[in-house]
């Protein structure tokens, strides 16, 4: 049966919308396409050179994004600047209300939000709802308990915070910690992501700054931006999420400054299973882990398995993999009406074709290697639109044995390709899944909690679940990372507030150049 995009949900629909709620975010189209503008100097402004950007759906162009030279955010950081000086030293309560006048307008463009998502970054649909929910219903929990994380006497940074995040999380995880920041009385500043999530960022800093949030949003590449949006010597801190290579420069930037920074890079997160038996359970929780194509730094792509369990493990894993739905996330069928449920899929396209094409060849040169590929899936069957281009879409991979030359074995896939890594001792489970010098989670399979709570203490990663996968968390719950994988503050609850103020008793919590101080119960 031929499929078709649900009603409503179209692109010219959706930035219709969006160029509806927030007219002073978007210029007039040319040539068909709408650029966005830039928020700098406390206004939306027609400034840089377009660059189209497709999306990874289907492959079209969605949007130009005006990318900014060096001097535009110069100037646009000195005015951050000023504005944090002024913003610093407005009372706690009028901070409040203002956040909560944004919490309140974004709330009501919720589904606007998410759908821009959909296409922006590809999510399925209940997945770009659960980013926007997590980021509102998170910064309401910091208004009610912000009292009582400045109680200490703690004050805002010297200087507005620079953000420069990836693409996948951009309300969750972006938004989310812009609206801490300013809330704990600090100007914000953020990049756009070039890759994806430039509209959905766009409409939500219109919406903040329609609230009288200080913040400004500028879009551009790093090689132009990054000297000012890290150096900067009016930037109070540092926050950056993203890749080990791109967060390895910035941590590099900053090494002879004494400027506040938190910087999450991807580990290669790893799941041990040794002495276990409770499959069911482990299915359900690997099932969940196939959500947004596993493009997220908390993703597990690393199965290192006691060999006595490998055959055991294999008939629970496989059925999983194969369960798993992926697919274009609007196309829905002929006789679907507005009111009925979205695909249901646990994960759309990859951010790119380019990337997609990465990830394959990855998985070729590791086959060619050594590595046996237990599953290999395909794209037929998958629900596509007729004529529709497939390129950034990859079905799920397993590798079994990757060669130790062999950039999987060491390294993040991003995507959905998982490896396993079969061990006959507990040394040799502990160096495969410290294989990458650090990472953000871990977790055990072992029937025994008491042996793996003892394996657990020589794993190189932040938080280590016993049965059950770790998550970057929300709330009270902290977040960081052990290695290369973290550099500077932690955050999470009280930690982000503390890693964007100052004052108060003792060190951050953090894993800086010198030394390493984990909170407790981590």
């Amino acid at each position: 049966m031929a499929l078709r995009l649900a009603d409503g949900t179209a692109w010219s629909d959706t930035l219709a919308r969006a160029v509806a709620a927030t007219p002073e975010a978007f210029g007039a189209p040319a040539d068909g396409v709408t650029t966005l503008h830039n928020l700098v100097q406390g206004d939306w402004r027609a400034v840089g050179a377009p660059t189209p950007v497709r999306t990874p759906v289907d492959n079209t162009v969605l949007v130009n994004l005006a990318r900014l030279d060096a001097d535009t955010a110069r100037a646009a950081v000195a005015h951050a600047a000023a504005a944090h000086r002024e913003w610093a030293q407005t009372p706690l309560a009028d901070r409040k209300a203002r956040v909560t006048d944004a919490l309140d307008a974004l709330t009501a463009h919720r589904d606007l939000l998410a759908l821009l998502l959909v296409w922006e970054i590809g999510k399925p649909w209940r997945l770009a709802c659960a980013d926007v929910d997590r980021a509102l219903d998170g910064v309401r929990w910091y208004v009610g308990e912000i009292d009582r994380m400045l109680a200490d006497g703690r004050e805002p940074l010297p200087g507005p915070v620079s953000n420069i995040a990836s693409w996948n999380y951009p309300m969750s995880v972006l938004v989310h910690a812009e609206l801490v920041q300013l809330l704990a009385g600090n100007a914000v500043i953020a990049k756009t992501p070039s890759q994806g999530g430039a509209v959905c960022l766009t409409v939500a800093h219109a919406l903040m700054r329609r609230a009288g949030l200080p913040a400004t949003l500028v879009s551009g590449g790093g090689e132009e931006l990054s000297e000012v949006l890290v150096r900067a010597p009016e930037i109070g801190a540092v926050a950056f999420v993203g890749g080990r290579s791109n967060g390895g420069k910035v941590a590099a930037a900053l090494l002879d400054s004494d400027k506040r920074h938190f910087i999450e890079q991807e580990g290669l997160n790893a799941w041990g299973i040794w002495n276990f038996s409770q499959w069911d359970l482990l299915a359900a929780h690997l099932k969940k882990g196939f959500e947004y194509g596993k493009q997220r730094c908390t993703a597990y792509p690393r199965f290192v398995v006691q060999r006595d369990l490998v055959d055991e493990f294999l008939d629970m894993y496989l059925p999983v993999v194969r369960s798993v739905r992926f697919g274009h996330p609007l196309a829905v069928g002929a006789d679907w009406s507005a009111g009925d449920p979205l695909p249901e899929l646990d994960f759309g396209p990859l951010i790119s074709a380019a990337k997609a094409e990465e990830l394959r060849r990855k998985v070729d040169e590791a086959v060619r290697g050594g590595a046996v590929p237990l599953h290999r899936g395909k794209l037929d069957g998958a629900p596509f639109l007729d004529g529709q281009d497939t390129s950034a879409y990859v079905a799920p991979a397993v590798l079994l044995a990757p060669p130790g030359r062999s950039g999987l074995m060491h390294a993040e896939p991003f995507g959905p390709v998982d490896t396993i890594v079969v061990v006959d001792t507990t040394d040799e489970l502990l160096a495969a899944m410290n294989a990458s010098n650090g990472a953000l989670v871990a977790s055990l399979a072992c029937d025994d909690t008491d042996e793996a709570a003892k394996l657990a203490v020589d794993l190189q990663a932040f938080k280590v679940g016993i049965n059950k996968p770790r998550s970057r968390g929300d709330r009270e719950e902290p977040f960081g990372g052990r290695g290369a994988s973290w550099k500077g503050a932690f955050v999470g609850g009280d930690l982000l507030v503390h890693a964007v103020t100052v004052g108060g008793d003792g060190r951050l919590y953090g894993n800086f150049q010198d030394w390493t101080a984990l909170p407790p119960n981590v």
